[in-house]
This record gives C-alpha cells, sequence and structure tokens, in this order.
C-alpha cells in the first residue's frame, strides 16, 4: 500500500514561500525553484539562480540520482538544498504538486515526453500553480525531428555548424569548454526563465520555456553567419579573422613552451605591439600582403616570441595597450589578481571544495557565504516539514520508499 502524502496535521500554506533567508539585497529573494535537472547545463542554470538568491531546491530520485562525478557536481550546486523524491509514485508526484504550489519555477532536463508520461506535463502543472514557469532543457527542444534524439554537447555544437568553425588551418578542435551545454543550454535557461518571472509578475501566467542546447549555440554563431553573408560561402578555419586569417590575431609559442595570445585587431593595439617590440617596420603589414603576406608577417612574429620565455614578455606587454596576454592554466588563473579581486574564486567553507564565483555582480548586493552543494536528500525532512506534513507523515513515505 502507497503511503499517503498528505499529513495527519493541518497542512502549512504550500504558497507561503520559502525560509530560507537569502543574502541582503539579493534580487531573486523569495523566488523558489524546484530543480530536477543532472550533469551540467540545467544544474549550472539553477545555481546561478541560487548564487541571485533563490531557494533552490535540487530534486533527484531514489536511484542513482545526479550521477555526475562527485567533483562537478560539488562545483555546479552550491546553494541549493535537497530532497529525494521518487516520481514514479503516486504519492512522490503528488508531492511535487505541493511543492509546486509554493514554487516559482521548475527547471526540468528529461527528454521530450517524459514529463508528460509522469502525468506532469505543462498542462498538470500550469493548473497547479498559475504562475509557475516550467523550464524544459534538452539537446533539441520539445519540437522538431530530432527532438526524441541522444546528444552531448558536441553533437548540437557539431550540428549547428559550429565545431566547424572551432579551431584554426589545421583543422576543427576540441573544446574542454563545452559551449552547447553552458552558452546554449545554462545561460539560455536562465535568460528565458528571468523573462517569464517577469511577466509572471505582471499577468499573473507563468509560461513554458523551451530551451535546446543546438538553438542556443546556433544562435551565437554570429560572425559565421557574417561572413557567409558576406563571402556567399563558409569560411574555412584558418581563413577568418579570428581563425588565423591574420597575424595580429593569434596564439604564439614562447621560448619556454608557453603562449601568448595576441590579440592587436586595431591599428592603435598594432602600433603598441610594435612599439614593444622595437619593430616599427612592421607597422604598415598590419593587415596587408594578403594570405602570403600574412604568413610571412606570422613567421616573423614567431620568431621574436620564440626568443623569450612567457616572463619575459609578461614583463614586456605589462602597461601596454597591445592587447597581449599569456596564456594561463587555470590554477594561474585563480591566483591572478584580476579574478581574484572580481570574487571569482571561491574559497572552500564547511567542507566544500573551492569553487568558481558567479560572474554577474551588481549594486546593492554582495552574494553571501556560498553553502556547498547539498547531499542527496540532506534537506528532504526540513522540506517537507515545510510543506505541511508531520513527522509521522514524512517517515511513513520513508518507508513506502516515496523519499529518501
Amino acid at each position: 500500500m502507497t503511503a499517503s502524502p498528505t499529513p495527519a496535521s493541518t497542512p502549512a500554506d504550500p504558497s507561503a514561500g520559502p525560509t530560507r533567508t537569502a543574502p541582503q539585497g539579493a534580487p531573486l529573494a523569495g523566488v523558489r525553484v524546484l530543480d530536477l535537472t543532472r550533469l551540467l547545463p540545467g544544474p549550472v542554470a539553477g545555481q546561478m539562480l541560487g548564487d541571485l538568491g533563490a531557494d533552490v531546491i535540487k530534486i533527484e530520485d531514489l536511484g542513482a540520482g545526479d550521477y555526475a562525478h562527485a567533483s562537478v557536481r560539488a562545483l555546479v550546486n552550491r546553494n541549493k538544498r535537497g530532497l529525494r523524491l521518487d516520481l514514479k509514485q503516486s504519492a512522490g508526484r503528488e508531492l511535487l504538486l505541493r511543492l509546486v504550489q509554493g514554487a516559482d519555477v521548475l527547471l526540468e532536463g528529461f527528454r521530450p515526453g517524459v514529463m508528460d508520461r509522469l502525468g506532469l506535463g505543462w498542462a498538470v502543472l500550469h493548473t497547479a500553480n498559475p504562475k509557475l514557469v516550467l523550464c524544459s532543457l534538452s539537446g533539441w527542444g520539445q519540437t522538431g525531428p530530432l527532438r526524441d534524439a541522444p546528444g552531448h554537447d558536441l553533437n548540437y555544437a557539431a550540428l549547428a555548424g559550429v565545431t566547424d568553425q572551432v579551431g584554426n588551418a589545421a583543422g576543427a578542435a576540441l573544446s574542454n569548454l563545452p559551449m552547447a551545454d553552458l552558452l546554449g543550454g545554462a545561460m539560455g535557461a536562465v535568460t528565458g526563465v528571468l523573462a517569464a518571472l517577469f511577466d509572471a509578475a505582471r499577468t499573473g501566467q507563468g509560461r513554458h520555456v523551451d530551451i535546446a542546447m543546438a538553438d542556443g549555440v546556433l544562435a551565437h554563431a554570429v560572425l559565421p553567419m557574417a561572413a557567409l553573408q558576406q563571402h556567399g560561402r563558409v569560411q574555412r578555419p584558418g581563413e577568418g579573422t579570428l581563425t588565423g586569417g591574420l597575424a595580429c590575431y593569434g596564439l604564439y609559442d614562447t621560448a619556454d613552451g608557453r603562449q601568448l595570445a595576441v590579440g592587436a585587431l586595431e591599428p592603435k593595439f598594432w602600433a603598441a605591439l610594435c612599439q614593444v617590440v622595437d619593430r616599427p617596420d612592421w607597422l604598415a603589414r598590419h593587415r596587408s600582403g594578403g594570405s602570403a603576406g600574412q604568413a610571412a608577417l606570422r613567421a616573423d612574429l614567431a620568431a621574436v616570441f620564440a626568443a623569450q620565455p612567457l616572463a619575459h614578455w609578461v614583463a614586456r606587454f605589462e602597461g601596454s595597450d597591445a592587447c597581449v596576454s599569456p596564456v594561463l592554466r587555470l590554477d594561474e588563473t585563480l591566483a591572478h589578481p584580476q579574478f581574484r579581486a572580481r570574487g571569482m574564486l571561491l574559497e572552500g567553507v564547511d567542507g566544500a571544495s573551492p569553487g568558481l564565483g558567479c560572474p554577474i555582480k551588481m549594486s546593492g548586493f554582495e552574494p553571501g557565504r556560498p553553502r556547498p552543494a547539498p547531499r542527496p536528500g540532506e534537506h528532504s525532512d526540513e522540506l517537507l516539514a515545510e510543506a505541511g506534513l508531520d513527522v509521522d507523515a514524512i517517515a511513513a513515505l520513508r518507508t513506502a520508499g516515496v523519499v529518501g
């Protein structure tokens, strides 16, 4: 017999809102988010909302739950509370709908159709809470011939024509920064959620936000699209301004096997570079000479930079306007005074590992002390009590395997 989620005592008002105190001035204070996502893009979106003050509840099943590697889980789930819930049981679904009544946003990252098959589709959720914003985050979106197809970041970026543009004349390259997942998925989800929340506050009606990671990364292929319109064909990597067509924009090896990033696209920056390397005769070669002239200039630059170690060039270019930077490893980046000053390294607290800070800064708000990613179900009893369930009802649900 399945335990009922209905408590023996009078339930609390499910719309009473979150009890967690947000940092002072937090722009999303009072917003409650139910986060059913796992792995990377959805949890990153939920974490960003949590960093801005939302009360984010990470809901996992009683099986594998969020099976991301522990180090990834810790980095993308801070400032959340944890609940384990079996949505395959009717009592679990009833509990979720109870939580929906007091929520503002629900994030889900299942394949299209899963929420409907669970009996938790948009129509059901909208009936339970007309102001709720449902954000469905998937690889290909809720419509189209590929909506049911599996995929990963590489597949979405590849089909979107973006992978073809990542690299140089040597060919396409793989990246450890999953653009479709994060740029197309996480950032698209946050943008869509915030827009729908703003509208719900005005109209009293939530929306179903449909985010496809493939759409999101394609929408940012602005420069390849501009080149296609300008030249009537897709430029190959190595031809374009940012992929190696110009010597003034690229990576150059130094004597110690490190690299410099040179981005002297504008004449004033190129002039500053020529001054630092004491080659005023290069001024006229900036964007001239066609492909052969640029190849020769690239060889000359490579020879100059290869003659000294990275530290030499960092010191030489310090304070100049040449747009020349060292290519740092992540451990070096985390120690850099620029990112330290911007709060982009979060020191580990309460047993948590160090994390990457929230990139959104605004007046009147300083993020509070981050709370580490919750253990699966860490706050289940707390959250169910807030929903109005008494101790006996919670115990019965645990015995029935509905919550964990």
